[in-house]
């Protein structure tokens, strides 16, 4: 079978776990910290405005508890995003107020999402669908002057910038995913950001149960009863560890690797589907925005798109949708949303396998198979007519 996400994983992660396990210590220690400063320099932030933690779940659930979100708070976001976001949203109390997308990008424009502003709306939670940045920096301007507080979801954009501001740096908190279909794994694990070093701080407190000192052998050298404990906020534990951070450490030297062979594969696909009737290919990058190629999706007639994703499977090829619309989530109440975008996107769209595994032979047999497949289903279509 040709995956769609794939991770890559080889002898220089099994060395250092190798080397934590040697050590004796699989928790929360110094090479959390270390992984959590590396992450920063690779977003040019400050380490402490950076937390290793256990999953981008998590971290959009934390996030949901630094704003304080409640019953009578709105938040805007896109209905083509993943259900982690709207959940940590709705299980606050607060309404997940979900904007249109462009069918083709399938990220929301900042018109989207001024359209979709309410009176009570606290925050605004953008996907970088795919690792493009999308209308981030206009999205960022909006929230600025209707001073509203932005979450960037950035699981899909750990590599994405605009000029030389990454993908998660252009708001007020960030959120990335480490799993084990993302770019950069680390097994499960993410990362949170805070632009505002107070509520850094206040994050890693509650991402360890609310206890302001997080090591109690710390706390021992400095404090006669060190096993008292100090809460004023109730936590979790979703803290990261060190084997997970160890793992992080190498993914992140060989994340430009990865990056360019999933370009080489994405330019692969657009040169090999070249003018295949009837079918879009991914939009190019704006002037100026770098992506992470997280995804490579194409567009279809919608009469035939789930046709042709059993017809590849068949085939040993496995595609997928990402994300279905939200708004037709029965959990959130909101089916009466009207988002032609969204919804277009939702019935026409698939996504190839695209990894830095994949070899030039397995994206050539995709491509042939795709082709193969659309043509043949067109054909159908038009004899059905």
């Amino acid at each position: 079978m040709i995956n769609v996400f794939q991770p890559s994983l080889g002898e220089e992660e099994a060395a250092v776990v190798a080397d934590v396990f040697a050590g004796n210590w699989l928790g929360h220690g110094p090479r959390t910290k270390n992984f959590e400063a590396e992450f920063a320099a690779h977003l040019g932030a400050d380490a402490d405005q950076v937390l290793f933690i256990n999953s981008c779940t998590a971290g959009l659930f934390l996030a949901t508890e630094l704003l304080e979100l409640g019953p009578g708070d709105d938040v805007v976001l896109p209905s083509v995003s993943f259900v982690a976001a709207a959940n940590a949203v709705a299980a606050t109390g607060a309404r997940p107020v979900f904007c249109d997308t462009d069918p083709r990008t399938l990220n929301p424009t900042a018109a989207h999402v001024e359209a979709a502003l309410t009176s009570r709306t606290k925050a605004v939670l953008v996907l970088h669908y795919g690792g493009h940045p999308g209308d981030i920096e206009a999205i960022a301007a909006l929230c600025r002057r209707r001073d509203v507080t932005l979450i960037e979801d950035a699981a899909c954009a750990v590599a994405s910038r605009v000029g030389d501001t990454a993908c998660g740096t252009f708001g007020d908190l960030a959120i990335w995913s480490f799993d084990a279909m993302k770019v950069l794994v680390t097994g499960d694990g993410g990362a949170l950001y805070a632009r505002d070093p107070q509520v850094a701080a206040k994050a890693r407190t509650l991402a360890y149960h609310g206890i302001e000192q997080a090591s109690g052998f710390s706390a021992a050298r400095v404090s006669p009863r060190w096993w008292e404990l100090n809460v004023q906020d109730f936590g979790r534990r979703i803290i990261g560890n060190d084997m997970t951070a160890a793992i992080g450490s190498v993914q992140l030297r060989r994340l430009p690797e990865f990056v360019e062979r999933r370009r080489e594969v994405a330019a692969m696909y657009d040169s090999l589907l070249a003018g295949l009737a009837d079918v879009a290919l991914p939009p190019k990058l704006p002037e100026g925005h770098s992506g992470s190629y997280y995804f490579y999706w194409v567009q279809m007639d919608a009469a035939i798109r789930d046709q042709v994703a059993a017809d590849l499977l068949e085939r040993g090829i496995y595609t997928t949708f990402r994300y279905p619309t939200l708004h037709k989530v029965p959990a959130y109440r909101a089916e009466d949303s009207v988002l032609p975008g969204a919804d277009l996107a939702a019935d026409t769209t698939l996504l190839l396998p695209l990894h830095q595994g994949l070899t030039d032979a397995e994206v050539r047999t995709v491509a042939e198979e795709f082709r193969t497949a659309v043509e043949h289903r067109t054909r159908e279509l038009a004899a059905a007519a």
